[in-house]
């Protein structure tokens, strides 16, 4: 296993899956992040991304960005910079730039010990921006913030929205990331 991919494997190695599909996209990334010099490079038709759910406890709310691309609402995330290598700082790296948000932290558990890791997909992404079409290994946290009025859209283009999670199921188009929010809203209560 290469170095880089070492904390993508202990990130999952602590996961637990719940489908046979999740299952599979597990072991995808698994493998890759074994075999890949760097399975964060994006050049690469399949790489790894992390992304995140943010919640805001208290309101049972989760914060959702639009994606002009692809037409739809979606978590945050995206990929890592060259030599980050965890999963998790990578996704509090991305939620606060696309938020704003300076106070995040991993939920239900801080310490990173719980099940902040909520859901592993690999999604289809269409070509567009210089980029062909490829496939993100997408490692989906949950984030909780204290804040929720101080989110602000890192772009005019990317609109952030809080939603309770059933109007967020509604709004999201892909049923991968309804599944995720499905997955939030059980740790919500």
């Amino acid at each position: 296993m290469e170095a880089v991919g070492r904390p993508i494997i202990e990130a999952l190695s602590r996961y637990r899956t719940e489908d046979p599909a999740e299952a599979a996209d597990v072991g995808r990334v698994r493998a890759l992040a074994e075999s890949a010099a760097d399975p964060w490079l994006r050049s690469t038709p399949l790489h790894v991304t992390a992304s995140a759910l943010i919640v805001h406890p208290a309101s049972a709310r989760v914060l959702l960005r639009w994606h002009g691309r692809l037409g739809s609402w979606l978590q945050v995330g995206g990929h890592g910079d060259p030599g980050e290598t965890e999963p998790l700082d990578i996704a509090l790296r991305e939620a606060a730039e696309e938020t704003g948000l300076d106070d995040l932290v991993p939920y239900p558990y801080p310490d990173g010990a719980g099940p902040s890791l909520v859901q592993v997909v690999i999604v289809g992404v269409p070509a567009g921006g210089g980029e062909p079409a490829h496939d993100h290994a997408d490692l989906r946290f949950v984030l909780s913030t204290d804040r929720p009025e101080a989110a602000r859209p890192e772009r005019p283009d990317a609109p952030l929205r809080w939603m309770s999670v059933p109007e967020a199921m509604e709004a999201a188009a892909e049923a991968n990331v309804r599944e995720a929010l499905r997955r939030v809203g059980a740790l919500l209560g």
